[in-house]
């Protein structure tokens, strides 16, 4: 089993390294040189896209929209997620003709568009660039 330890610099202060235990390895991982270090995501964070097409930046983010949506196709990787919130009144359409498949998770149809209801949530996975699946308030 490995352990890493936590080191200060020769000052004492400012840049903190990770070190494997074993003091001969050569192997560091420098931190920022900050008091306060978050590791993840503690939240998801609140994207500032209002361009209406997701892009890359709003990947592990949420889009609170006033508007429908436009999924892009050869944009995202495998593994990239975003979710969106339907911030208005009535349902809104996420749009995915550009992605060659956009599913709804537990079916089987390709979906040109999708509606999100009032209020809902929807999670998108892509599953590579020109794939992707929908979880949530979509039909």
């Amino acid at each position: 089993m490995s352990s890493i330890k936590l080191q200060g610099n020769a000052s004492g202060a400012g840049i903190s390294v990770l070190q494997s235990a074993n003091t001969a390895s050569t192997l560091t991982q420098t931190l920022p040189a900050t008091d306060a270090v978050t590791l993840g995501y503690l939240n998801v964070p609140l994207s500032t896209n209002a361009t209406g097409t997701l892009v890359a930046a709003d990947v592990g983010k949420f889009l609170s929209l006033s508007a429908g949506v436009i999924i892009p196709a050869s944009v995202f990787a495998a593994g990239d997620v975003i979710s969106l919130y339907n911030n208005t009144s009535g349902n809104l359409t996420i749009t995915c003709s550009a992605v060659t498949l956009a599913y709804i998770a537990g079916t089987d149809t390709d979906k040109a568009s999708v509606t999100l209801a009032t209020r809902g949530v929807c999670t998108v996975l892509f599953i590579d660039a020109t794939t992707c699946v929908m979880t949530g308030n979509v039909s």
